[in-house]
């Protein structure tokens, strides 16, 4: 029997990261392949919702002890996909009034045991620039300064993330129009 493949994707808003998840999904299914796209912050909300929270960008103004509660529950749904390729999209950091809070900490990679990081990045001045463009959440503004920042916290969370659970952990650029050559690199680092 051959073990699926959980996949954590991650990468700070105006990367690209859904479009290239996307793109993967696309090409896993021509390859006869069941593969399933979940985004953690989503189930998160879902449960969230059950509480009395109406906007999804709120959860990193939720107390930290809520925020871990509501990991702990998407980590335990997650765990129960059976697909050949599950790709959990997700951030390696959630920046709260606290500080930045680790999206993947030590309890739910035991709970969802990932078996490849993938770290979706760009240039920074792309990355700027895509997210002055996206009217379609409610993001803080943020500085090349700022980005640069979030690019180095970010690698220092996944690293940790691979030494802790023993997975692989790849870099992906993923540049203006270079689309396919991102994905495929992916495909790629996660032995497809």
């Amino acid at each position: 029997m051959v073990e699926n493949k959980k996949v954590v994707v991650v990468g700070i808003p105006g990367v690209g990261k859904t479009t290239v998840i996307n793109r993967i999904a696309e090409i896993i299914k021509e390859r006869q392949k069941t593969i399933k796209v979940t985004n953690f912050g989503t189930i998160m909300f879902e449960v969230a919702k059950e509480n009395g929270l109406e906007n999804r960008d709120e959860l990193r103004k939720l107390p930290i002890s809520e925020q871990k509660r509501l990991q702990k529950d998407a980590a335990d749904k997650l765990s129960k996909f059976e697909d050949d390729v599950i790709i959990i999209d997700t951030h390696a950091f959630i920046r709260t009034p606290e500080g930045f809070n680790p999206g993947l900490p030590y309890y739910v990679l035991q709970i969802i045991e990932p078996t490849h990081f993938i770290i979706v990045t760009a240039k920074t001045e792309e990355i700027y620039n895509r997210r002055m463009k996206d009217e379609t959440r409610n993001r803080d503004k943020a500085a090349i300064t700022t980005i640069k920042k979030e690019l180095d916290i970010q690698s220092a969370m996944m690293s940790a993330c691979s030494i802790l659970s023993g997975s692989p952990l790849s870099q992906i650029q993923n540049n203006e129009g270079k689309l396919e050559e991102a994905a495929t690199k992916i495909i790629k680092a996660i032995g497809l």
